[in-house]
Formats: structure tokens, sequence, C-alpha cells
């Protein structure tokens, strides 16, 4: 088993290991997490390619999505759906916890439910692992190496791995196909690649990846621009036109609905060090 990584970054230390490798092709590493000190953050959420699951081993946070249907929430450990719009979290300091980033349909096999049941929220891990759940988590509190703990977190999500439903090949396809593609390819061409009609494909590839093709592909070249954001910044025309925008103008409004900033607003907190949640690409 690969030995535990752990790097200390001036009051937060974080642990990485990958995970079993029949585990690997739907989560890259559990990455744990230990603030030191009592430091209370807000952070600005962004879509990203995975589902994230969140494993409080300490205070709860408060998430927040601007949609004024969707309440702010309190969370303790919970699983985050996929996303096509931004959020914020606030937390009162002190975080200790395990952050999974699981591709989408690994979610839908390891967690037993349709993911656009899951579409823009977030629902609290009992809701999908039940009542044992509680129990579970405290048990990762409980046990003081990291390497145990990613060991308990192998071994949870290989039973369920076991008994969950697997996605369809033609949905599993046009997964990577997008992906591949960077959001490129639109719905009819998939739809002609998998051998399905555009109707259905979007129906089984929103219930099972949970967002349609088209939702996913603008989610996939948000993504990619925001990987191109370095402090060395290319010009926002090229990022524009690597990611595949029509222009600037589109590459803009795309960048605004999808995290609530313009590019440069989030390129100035990114070199602030404001605290955003990454988008790592799938394994």
């Amino acid at each position: 088993m690969t030995a535990v990584t752990l790097e200390n970054r001036g009051g937060w230390v974080r642990a990485s290991r990958p995970p079993h490798p029949a585990l690997r092709p739907f989560l890259a590493s559990y990455e744990g997490y230990l603030e030191s000190g009592v430091v209370p953050s807000r952070m600005r959420t962004l879509p990203t390619r995975h589902t994230v699951v969140i494993i409080s081993l300490g205070p709860p946070l408060r998430l927040a999505v601007p949609d004024p249907g969707v309440a702010t929430t309190d969370y303790d450990s919970f699983i985050a759906g996929m996303h096509d719009g931004h959020g914020m979290y606030t937390h009162p300091g002190g975080q200790r916890g395990i952050q999974l980033d699981i591709t989408p349909l690994g979610s839908y096999s390891l967690f037993g439910v349709p993911m656009g049941n899951l579409a823009n929220q977030a629902v609290e891990l009992g809701t999908l692992l039940g009542p044992s759940a509680d129990a579970f988590v405290a048990r990762l509190a409980d046990t003081p190496d990291w390497a145990d703990r990613f060991d308990l977190l192998d071994d949870l999500l290989l039973s369920r791995l076991e008994i969950g439903p697997e996605p369809a090949p033609e949905v599993t396809r046009a997964w990577r196909l997008l992906y591949r593609s960077g959001g490129r390819m639109n719905v009819g061409e998939l739809a002609d690649e998998v051998g399905w009609s555009r109707k259905h494909l979007n129906n089984r590839f929103r219930a099972q990846a949970g967002l349609s093709p088209k939702v996913m592909a603008r989610v996939f070249r948000f993504t990619r621009a925001v990987d191109l954001m370095t402090h060395d910044l290319p010009s926002w025309v090229d990022i524009a036109l690597a990611c595949g925008y029509y222009d600037q103008a589109h590459f803009n409004r795309e960048f605004k609905a999808m995290s609530g900033c313009t590019p440069t607003e989030l390129h100035a907190e990114r070199n602030a060090d404001l605290t955003v949640i990454p988008a790592p690409a799938p394994s």
C-alpha cells in the first residue's frame, strides 16, 4: 500500500494517499486536512468535474448557493452533487476532516442513487449511507492515524462498489468523449457516437452523471479555464480560445454565470490566497 504523504502548510496539515486500486478509476486520492488553529474562513465554491464528499471530523460548516429557493444550511459530513453554478461556505475554524473528489459516475455506483437527484444541491452523508454513517464518521474521528483512516475508507467504498449499480456503457463512453474533448462535442455528436437518440442520451446521462451533456460540456469548458489561471496569466482571449468559447464576450458571460464573478476578480482572489475549491481532472 502506498504510504501517506504529509504536508504542513503553515497551520494546515494535509494528508493524502491513493485509494485501493479498484477505486482509482473514480477517485484519485484521499485528502485529509487538519487546521491547527481556529481561524474563521469563507470559501467560494465553483463547479468541478467531480462530486465532492466532505467527511467532517470537526465543527460543521455553513453552505449557501445563490438560489433563493435553496436555504443556507449547516452540514457535518455531506456529498455535494454536480453543480453548474457557484456557492459560498463559511466555517468557524478548526477544520478537520477528509475530502473525496469522486467522478459522478463513480458516485452513482458508490452511493446507489441517480446523480440527477443531487444536481446543484448537497445532502448529509447519512441520507445516502443510512444510520451507519454517523457511527462510521465517529470511528474515523477516534482513529488517530491517517493511514488507518484511509484503510477504513477503502473498506467502506469497496463494499459499496460491490453492491452499487453500474452506469450504462453508453453513458460512460459519452462522459469520456465529452471530457477528452474539453466540452467541445455537442449532444448530436455524442448521440451518434454511442448509438442513442439525443433525447434518450440526454435523459440517461443526466440521471447517471448528474447534469445533461450540454450543461456538463459547459462545466468542462469552465473548469479548463480555471485550470489555466496561473500567476503568469495568459491573456483572457487566449484562455477563451483554448477552452472553446466563441469569443471573449461569450467567455465572460459563461464565467460569471458559473463563478459569480468576473475572470479578473477570481484571478485576484486566487492570488490573494483566498481558498477556492479546485477543479481536479478525473483519474
